[in-house]
């Protein structure tokens, strides 16, 4: 962490170098399989806590592109329509981040969840689109096999979207069991496009979408070293039935492991509010506020009926639960999501992107009603939640998460992470340290052209909300903690050079580049920047 009593006014900083490295970086976009990047100065691996005697349950619920200005925790429920009384009550009994971060996609921060590597590490840094070998390689460690190797029942429920091949599916990246799809829910659609009576144009049965073409999303069922059975097919009828199909699947998982005495770790992928927004027939016209309304409610009672079973089960102190979201809100109309006080949408480096709501509740371990606008990052999960279950960290690679257990359960007020980098895709798009931002690339919607910026722009976040304001000229002196963070992860890069998106398995990394060796081209802009230095 950045030590506080340091004086980090630069009276002689030279913003000029800065900007000209932070542009040249951009520009080299293209080094190591066209992926450079960054990250936070924290990407050592950290060393694990001691066993416990009793290993809690761990509970994550991710939602999918739950904006951050949807729950009324966060200053939406009401105002969208539809109360989230389950999760805002949630978010009164545990911690509740403002500065909660993910990655711009959801297959770059389902990367991240499993791994704790930045997905600009391990080719998975953009959501696929087909002809390539997709997801995680094999050698990637999940955070489900090191749970797994520690005794826990691991499983997992809804959209994987970290491979759509049957050796990379859940069941063969730690997971004890899976119901869901391999990709994603837009794909539902598809079936749909060529019906007459919607409101949608057809395309055509001659045109549009044949099976025999490209085959439909299915529907798997799968569990540990049996092969997946595709038990259905994604419609827009079966998309309105994924919500409760999870949430019942979800629960009895818990209670079979309660049964056996087991600690678990319950992955539980929620399909809302990823579009097609469309709620269960039970919850359809419930709000009267439209189907946006309909389906924020139907999110929260499918949380509650989770919370609910962990209550029934008596396990909630030995139980610890996460509720967040892998990406910001939706931006295809009409099924727009709110950002909040933030601007931009997914598929950006802008906050709307970038900030999610978390929540985390272990009863007599993390405090309940605290609230923090410190940055943890989504990475950091998977090395709290390994050390949590009494898990080694890998040291073979580079891992990006931080151990937040102390920040977590209020042993420590500030979190020990001070910034990270925000790749789009394979672009280095932005920077963020403390309270403040640097873009390199700006983007406010997912649908505009991303616009390499010949200065980068420095943005203060608390009080420019909507970075709206370039104060560069005048607060140089971020350039210098920014450029820290930049020259660290370039060594790092060096060090483990990132997988190409598409590789196929085996994968075997290049071996360690010993200390001095230069076997990588350096970008002339940091080499320039580096001897100015």
């Amino acid at each position: 962490m950045q030590d506080d009593n340091k004086d980090t006014r630069p009276e002689n900083a030279d913003r000029r170098v800065f900007m000209q490295m932070a542009a040249g970086v951009v520009a080299g976009a293209g080094a190591f399989g066209g992926a450079p990047g960054i990250a936070a100065a924290q990407t050592s691996p950290v060393q694990p806590r001691g066993r416990q005697d009793k290993k809690p349950n761990i509970v994550f619920m991710l939602t999918d592109n739950l904006g951050y200005g949807e729950l009324g925790s966060y200053g939406g429920g009401i105002l969208r329509g539809a109360p989230t009384s389950h999760i805002d009550f949630l978010a009164t009994e545990g911690l509740r981040l403002l500065n909660f971060n993910v990655e711009a996609m959801c297959t770059p921060s389902r990367s991240a969840l499993m791994t704790g590597r930045f997905s600009i590490r391990s080719g998975t840094y953009a959501v696929p689109m087909g002809g390539v070998p997709d997801g995680l390689t094999q050698w990637e460690v999940t955070i489900a096999e090191l749970l797994s190797a520690q005794g826990y029942a691991t499983g997992m429920w809804g959209k994987w979207h970290l491979g759509s091949a049957e050796d990379r599916f859940p069941t063969n990246q730690g997971f004890d069991e899976w119901y869901g799809i391999p990709r994603t829910y837009d794909e539902g659609l598809w079936p749909s496009m060529n019906e007459t009576n919607g409101l949608w144009p057809s395309v055509g049965a001659k045109q549009g979408w044949k099976a025999k073409i490209v085959e439909p999303e299915p529907i798997y069922e799968a569990r540990r070293g049996e092969k997946a059975r595709k038990i259905g097919v994604l419609d827009v009828e079966q998309r309105r039935l994924m919500e409760a199909e999870i949430t019942r699947r979800s629960i009895d998982f818990m209670r079979r492991q309660v049964k056996a005495g087991k600690p678990f770790y319950a992955y539980v992928s929620f399909s809302l509010m990823h579009f097609p927004t469309l709620p269960n027939p039970e919850f359809a016209g419930r709000t009267g506020n439209g189907d946006w309304a309909d389906c924020l409610a139907e999110m929260d009672y499918r949380t509650g009926q989770i919370l609910g079973a962990i209550k029934e089960l008596g396990i909630e102190e030995d139980t610890l639960v996460i509720f967040t979201s892998d990406n910001g809100p939706e931006a295809t109309h009409p099924w727009e999501g709110s950002a909040g006080p933030w601007r931009g949408t997914y598929f950006t480096a802008m906050e709307a992107s970038l900030r999610t709501p978390f929540i985390i509740r272990w009863p007599g371990k993390v405090p309940a009603g605290r609230v923090s606008n410190e940055i943890v990052h989504i990475v950091d999960t998977f090395t709290t939640l390994a050390h949590l279950g009494g898990a080694e960290i890998p040291k073979d690679r580079a891992i990006d998460g931080v151990d937040q257990l102390d920040f977590f359960t209020g042993k420590q007020e500030n979190s020990n992470r001070e910034g990270f980098p925000a790749y789009v895709a394979n672009r280095f798009s932005a920077v963020k340290w403390r309270n403040w931002k640097a873009h390199l690339i700006w983007q406010e919607n997912m649908y505009d052209p991303p616009q390499t910026l010949p200065l980068p722009k420095i943005i203060n976040l608390l009080t420019d909300m909507k970075e709206e304001r370039d104060v560069a000229w005048t607060d140089s002196w971020v350039a210098d903690p920014i450029k820290k963070i930049i020259t660290e992860f370039e060594a790092s890069l060096k060090k483990y050079p990132p997988i190409p998106m598409g590789t196929p398995d085996p994968y075997t990394p290049p071996t360690l580049q010993r200390t001095g060796e230069e076997q990588q081209p350096r970008n002339p802009a940091t080499m320039d920047f580096l001897m100015k230095d």
